[in-house]
């Protein structure tokens, strides 16, 4: 019931946006595993993460029924204290939850189109409903995204370290607005981690899921800096 000894890597690996849902609910145990990451993402990211367990009209926008996100019966809302830096955060620690939904036996899809108004999550002053990501037991499993190479968002050398091409390997795999992958992975002068924004839709929300894929893949954390 509980969660798998499945690793991070493996669950990256594993896990694809899916669709189409079960109607079925996800069980209370499982509820509980994923407030409580939720509860300590929200204190280190400075965000308020929201699991809705009754979707209900979240997905009732013709485009969310014509993809079949109508089914989700779960959703996660993506808020957070509105400053420069919260895209970015909700994209980090949200993947975080992402992964760990995959180790519990759940899929999930991140979805920046749906009905706000009828979300119903907790929105505070000084703070942005970003975006949301379904959640439940899919119908599949979902399938993998055409990918760019390494050479297409790293500026990465033959005699580049091993944990920054591990890195970028984790990084290719990592969910993107439209899949589009716009984003850029270099090594400084100072051997530090940079992250460019190459921009189009959602894309500081996808620079924060790279950065944590990055991270799981390079085993070196440098989470994104609070506003």
């Amino acid at each position: 019931m509980g969660a798998t000894n499945m690793t991070d890597i493996e669950a990256i690996r594993e896990r694809h946006s899916v669709r189409h849902y079960k109607d079925e609910k996800i069980e209370a145990e499982k509820i509980a595993i994923l407030n409580e990451l939720i509860s300590s993402l929200n204190k280190e990211g400075d965000l308020h993460l929201q699991l809705i367990e009754d979707a209900g009209n979240t997905f009732n926008k013709l485009l969310n029924k014509a993809m079949g996100l109508a089914s989700a019966p779960s959703v996660i809302a993506c808020v957070g204290k509105d400053d420069a830096t919260l895209e970015e955060r909700i994209g980090y620690y949200g993947q975080k939850l992402v992964l760990l939904a995959q180790k519990l036996g759940l899929n999930t899809c991140w979805a920046g189109t749906f009905n706000k108004k009828n979300i119903g999550a907790e929105v505070r002053d000084g703070e942005r409903l970003v975006i949301s990501i379904a959640i439940g037991y899919g119908k599949e499993s979902g399938k993998p995204h055409k990918s760019k190479s390494a050479g297409q968002v790293s500026e990465i050398s033959e005699d580049a370290p091993e944990w920054f091409s591990k890195g970028i390997e984790m990084a290719l795999l990592a969910p993107t607005a439209i899949n589009q992958q716009n984003f850029l992975i270099r090594l400084n002068k100072d051997g530090k981690v940079e992250y460019i924004d190459k921009g189009g839709p959602f894309s500081k929300v996808d620079i924060g899921i790279v950065r944590c894929h990055f991270e799981i893949g390079s085993e070196r954390d440098q989470a994104p800096a609070k506003g």
